[in-house]
């Protein structure tokens, strides 16, 4: 069993790597431990799949993406861009929409975006083929000479010069070996669909070092005491300004936010989630686009209403009464609180700090922020610095999108960068 390529990992990135390095010519055997083909695709983007994001800037993509070494990303997003992946969709007479921000959904379902990538698989050229083993477990990696018997095996079926070394792979369905090898395991996020930290581990027995791995995108949670006045908010949601970070380091989205048992969720807290260092404080203006201490002062020259039905004009009734509560000079009629009272409020308002205690975890984390380190990979083709032959493409390496397709679109662009250097070293 003797292959061009072994690509370990049959998601986004896997799965789109070796259809295109088989139609380049490449003859690839790609391996998953799961049953399920790309199921990370599957449930994403509530099962229609957010496969990429229009807005993506080919010519500075890095500010969507959080890396150690930031502009890693741009060589492979600048050369697969997001209209490149629409066109493939396209060609295949799949419908797709933009709901939000540049945000691209298959119209129907998710499906039919797996179905087009086996589709890519199955139509190999230039002598190229896909192999697939689902379910196949890996149980360990050598790079080595082979056996005379496997050397000559392999000179009879390769069609070019085969070096002495090759990568022998062991696995539950027998011994493989393969010029070179791609590691497209993923991260450690939704471990309940199969992820492990595998490809860490490929990743430092070949002598590479590993960004520390977090869950990115992810809902924050707080401790019981910080959060009780706010508990029973679960469920309610909000356009407001989300922010963390000093000065030049600090980042915000204006996007929903979600109030859940434990914490906020939602897309505004799941992008800055991303940027939050554990420890420090959260900023959110619950109205981003109104001076609040202004409208305060005019109600209280007009209104007799208490201030918790004033605030319900501008902001959800269970949050306006929540926030009056908190204070015995916000639950009296407007016209009667002082004016140092309703600016204090509106300060509140528009620079509410938490401190978050933590995370949900890898377990509600959409991406795995960190990883391979990308200043041992080529930018060019994602084959690593210190070990011929071996790559790393897709979530585990160190970069990480936006909320919105920009992960996505990283599958699709490093898959497609390593397929192009793969059949350029088989050429």
């Amino acid at each position: 069993m003797n292959f061009d390529t072994t690509i370990i990992g049959a998601g986004a990135a896997g799965l789109f790597c070796a259809g295109v390095a088989a139609q380049l010519g490449c003859k690839v055997l790609l391996i998953d431990h799961s049953e399920k083909v790309a199921e990370k695709i599957r449930i994403s983007g509530g099962g229609r799949a957010n496969f990429t994001n229009r807005d993506l800037d080919v010519r500075a993509p890095e500010k969507h993406f959080i890396s150690d070494n930031p502009r890693f990303c741009r060589s492979a997003l600048s050369r697969y861009t997001p209209q490149d992946f629409t066109a493939l969709m396209k060609k295949h007479g799949i419908a797709f929409h933009e709901k939000h921000k540049g945000q691209l959904f298959c119209d129907r379902s998710a499906e039919d975006l797996i179905a087009m990538l086996l589709r890519e698989c199955d139509a190999s050229t230039n002598g190229g083929s896909v192999t697939r083993w689902q379910p196949c477990a890996v149980q360990s990696i050598a790079y080595a000479v082979p056996s005379e018997e496997v050397f000559q095996a392999k000179s009879a079926t390769t069609r070019h010069e085969i070096s002495a070394e090759c990568y022998q792979i062991n696995t539950d369905r027998g011994v493989v070996y393969s010029d070179s090898l791609v590691v497209a395991t993923g991260g450690l996020s939704i471990p309940k669909i199969g992820a492990t930290d595998f490809g860490y581990r490929i990743a430092k027995q070949f002598g590479h070092s590993i960004i520390e791995p977090r869950p990115a995108l992810v809902p924050l949670t707080f401790d019981d005491q910080s959060w009780q006045p706010f508990a029973g908010l679960a469920g309610l949601a909000l356009l407001m300004q989300i922010a963390t970070g000093e000065k030049k380091s600090r980042m915000y989205f204006d996007e929903d936010v979600l109030f859940t048992h434990r914490g906020l969720s939602g897309p505004g807290v799941l992008q800055i989630s991303s940027y939050w260092a554990s420890g420090t404080p959260i900023r959110m203006n619950l109205l981003p686009a109104a001076d609040i201490a202004a409208l305060l002062m005019r109600a209280k020259q007009t209104s007799r209403k208490l201030i918790a039905n004033e605030l319900s004009q501008l902001l959800p009734s269970r949050l306006a009464e929540s926030w009056a509560s908190q204070k015995p000079d916000w639950q009296r009629p407007i016209n009667e609180a002082s004016d140092k009272a309703l600016t204090q409020l509106a300060e509140h308002l528009s620079q509410w700090q938490l401190t978050p205690s933590g995370t949900e975890g890898y377990r509600k984390a959409e991406v795995t922020a960190g990883g391979v380190n990308t200043r041992e990979l080529s930018s060019q083709t994602l084959e690593s610095q210190k070990q011929s032959g071996l790559y790393f493409i897709g979530e585990v390496v160190d970069v990480t999108g936006w909320l919105g397709g920009y992960n996505f679109q990283w599958a699709w662009a490093s898959g497609h960068a390593c397929a192009q250097g793969l059949a350029a070293k088989l050429r």
